[in-house]
């Protein structure tokens, strides 16, 4: 099994220890990127500023609430990108609200996950997404260029 490249795009920086630690420790070598605000996501999809050496992602943990620009614009810019739509999307956010589960869903999101409040529960979501999305579902090949 290959290694996966997960951009995980989230401000709060609990959330962002509890997903990089929950996913470092789960059965499938991953690499984690993380960027801190919806425009910085945008810049490192396409390789720019900071950002020129970054490999595209095989998977993206997007936050709905974020600086800059928002995920529901992230999500947007990435589903519109000829060189970047094909990359699942998973929204995982604090949001339970039925406009940001539905806009995500209209913008061609993968899936919709809403973050439990309690350490325990958040953990399990995080280690549910990876049984899911890494070890069961085929992903496709990215161009690593």
């Amino acid at each position: 099994m290959r290694s996966i490249h997960i951009l995980l795009v989230e401000d709060n920086e609990g959330d962002i220890l509890l997903t990089t630690e929950a996913l470092q420790e789960g059965r499938v070598l991953n690499k984690i990127s993380v960027v801190r605000d919806g425009q910085e996501a945008i810049d490192f999809l396409n390789r720019k500023g900071k950002h020129t050496l970054a490999e595209q992602p095989d998977l993206v943990l997007l936050d709905v609430n974020l600086p800059k620009k928002n995920g529901h614009e992230v999500l947007q810019y990435i589903k519109k990108s000829d060189d970047i739509k094909h990359i699942p999307v998973i929204m995982l956010t604090t949001s339970s609200s039925e406009r940001d589960i539905s806009l995500s869903y209209q913008n061609h999101a993968n899936c919709y996950i809403t973050k439990p409040v309690e350490l325990e529960g958040f953990l399990n979501v995080v280690t549910q997404i990876e049984n899911f999305w890494i070890s069961i579902v085929a992903l496709p090949s990215v161009n690593k260029n």
